[in-house]
């Protein structure tokens, strides 16, 4: 089936959302017992980590973890947010940074001024929004990013998310209670793939359209290790407790461009891998070989095939052995732990 498809369906009594490219699964989000990301909480400082600069805060979730804690005092009250999901065992990772993040805005209340995605390049369209970015923030300190989806978008539609995140952010943010709460929950995951999922799309939303979609077949072919990167390449996305390893092969094919071209295969194929199998954290590829010279080319193809992914992933660069390594943030809990 050739286009985009949102599906909102459940699996078991889990919420869950799969985003269908032209028969293919993109992308899916699903509901997990561990705070989302983006909830906000009151927190109260205890114990920092000596050494490593965090520090632990109580919530009502349990123990939180900020890195970067200079200044910060024992007993103190903070609104914080959290970032991901923790390994297991782990406090919840948080961050003092807070944001209201929308469809169409970004309420920023500790760094002022206003500002356009640089996706958006139309200067007429620049100044519309900037027109509305001025009249929804008047009178307010916080800052506002406008994304990339106003693009396409109505500008009532638009007006009315600067007003409802610039209000959401104010009741947060005059919050002065001292015990720790949740100020405000981050979103579900049909929430999420409204907010995130933003380019054209047709959406189905009735019981069972995970199986008619064929998102169940899907999960089942990401349970596995192994993917199929066309011709006779193939790759194997497999997480250990310190990594995830990623072994690329070129099967039969001995010809001299065959490395190169299996390793760029599996740098386009491999952001669709990690987000479908809900993997983070350090990444070691074992490339097929190929000349040092064709170094170059494979990492313009991950650059450019982690350039339209939504999860902050740092290409960290080559090993002394010849392997290439990733830095990964820990957006979603692993594909293995959601489904068990």
């Amino acid at each position: 089936m050739k286009g985009r498809v949102i599906v909102l369906d459940h699996l078991g009594d889990r919420q869950a959302a799969a985003l269908m490219v032209d028969g293919q699964l993109d992308d899916l989000l699903v509901e997990t017992d561990a705070p989302a990301p983006g909830t906000i909480y009151r927190a109260v400082a205890e114990r920092p980590v000596k050494g490593q600069g965090g520090l632990f805060l109580r919530t009502p979730d349990g123990a939180a973890y900020l890195r970067q804690a200079k200044g910060i005092a024992q007993g103190e009250v903070l609104s914080v947010q959290v970032t991901g999901f923790g390994e297991p065992g782990k406090a919840i990772p948080v961050t003092t940074r807070v944001l209201f993040k929308s469809r169409f805005a970004i309420i920023t209340p500790d760094a002022p001024g206003l500002n356009i995605s640089r996706r958006i390049k139309d200067d007429d369209l620049r100044d519309t929004l900037l027109e509305l970015a001025h009249e929804g923030m008047e009178g307010s300190e916080m800052g506002l990013i406008l994304r990339s989806s106003c693009a396409e978008a109505d500008p009532d539609d638009v007006s009315a998310d600067i007003a409802d995140m610039r209000a959401m952010a104010e009741t947060v943010m005059a919050d002065d209670s001292t015990t720790p709460e949740v100020l405000l929950r981050g979103d579900d995951p049909w929430q999420l793939a409204w907010r995130e999922w933003s380019a054209p799309a047709d959406v189905a939303q009735e019981p069972g359209v995970f199986e008619t979609h064929g998102v169940l077949d899907a999960l089942d072919a990401a349970r596995a290790s192994h993917i199929a990167l066309g011709a006779q390449a193939s790759m194997y996305v497999e997480a250990t407790r310190a990594l995830i390893a990623v072994d690329v092969n070129t099967g039969a094919d001995g010809s001299f461009a065959a490395g190169l071209k299996a390793n760029i295969a599996a740098a386009k194929a491999l952001p669709r891998a990690l987000r479908v199998r809900g993997l983070g954290g350090q990444i070691t590829m074992d490339l097929a070989p190929m000349p040092k010279k064709e170094r170059r080319s494979f990492e313009n193809a991950l650059r450019a095939a982690f350039r339209g992914d939504d999860v902050e992933t740092v290409l960290a660069g080559w090993t002394p052995l010849g392997h290439y390594e990733l830095q990964r943030k820990r957006a979603r809990l692993p594909l293995s732990e959601v489904l068990t």
